[in-house]
């Protein structure tokens, strides 16, 4: 089982213990640590890049309870440094965090949020659309958004029953197990490209800057 430091801490460098190295099909090696500040890929996030040992990891997934970190070479037990890529880091986090600041200007237009997809160039949010809600502008959504950034709301992390939710302030928390900002005056500015509707549900295309 990895302790997954990313949960509640933003630092970008540690002290871990590499408990297990296993050569993968393709020749590489999955290193299991005994916690670990990178993000694995997954939950609409792309992965943490960085380094063990001064060795550059090529990939990170979740496998069960623990999290493979996958590099060129093996390394055996013992203590290792783990240094996260900041500004991939920082990417990441504010593009998770401006999804989660849309979904709630859109919750409170009236849609569901369902999907979040939240990858650099890429990056969407995908309601269901309330019984007498219309296609939003995005000049709407964004007025929202630049308030909650105005005000600096913080990043408010809590557990429960296994369960980890994010928010911001007081706004609606959701399960998330991702990077976020410490404060929404971090974000940058939001920009939405595209609001349509395909196959009955709406899609938020945006990105920061």
């Amino acid at each position: 089982m990895t302790e997954r430091l990313y949960y509640t801490s933003d630092a970008a460098e540690c002290l871990a213990q590499v408990v297990n190295c296993l050569r993968e099909a393709d020749g590489r090696y999955a290193i299991e640590l005994d916690r670990t500040l990178f993000h694995p890929q997954g939950g609409g996030q792309p992965a943490d890049r960085g380094w063990i040992a001064g060795l550059a990891v090529e990939g990170v997934v979740s496998r069960g309870d623990s999290v493979a970190h996958i590099v060129s070479q093996p390394l055996p037990a013992g203590e290792v440094t783990i240094r996260i890529d900041p500004e991939s880091r920082r990417l990441h986090a504010r593009l998770h965090s401006a999804g989660h600041v849309l979904a709630q200007a859109g919750e409170l237009s009236g849609w569901q949020p369902i999907k979040g997809h939240h990858w650099p160039g890429e990056s969407r949010i995908i309601f269901a659309p309330g019984a007498h809600c219309g296609l939003p502008e995005a000049s709407a959504l964004l007025e929202k958004v630049e308030a909650w950034q105005a005000d600096n709301l913080p990043r408010q992390l809590t557990f429960a029953d296994g369960l980890r939710k994010v928010g911001f302030g007081d706004m609606q928390s959701y399960p998330c197990g991702g990077t976020h900002v410490a404060s929404l005056s971090e974000l940058g500015k939001v920009v939405i490209s595209q609001v349509k509707m395909k196959k009955g549900q709406i899609i938020v295309s945006y990105a920061v800057e």
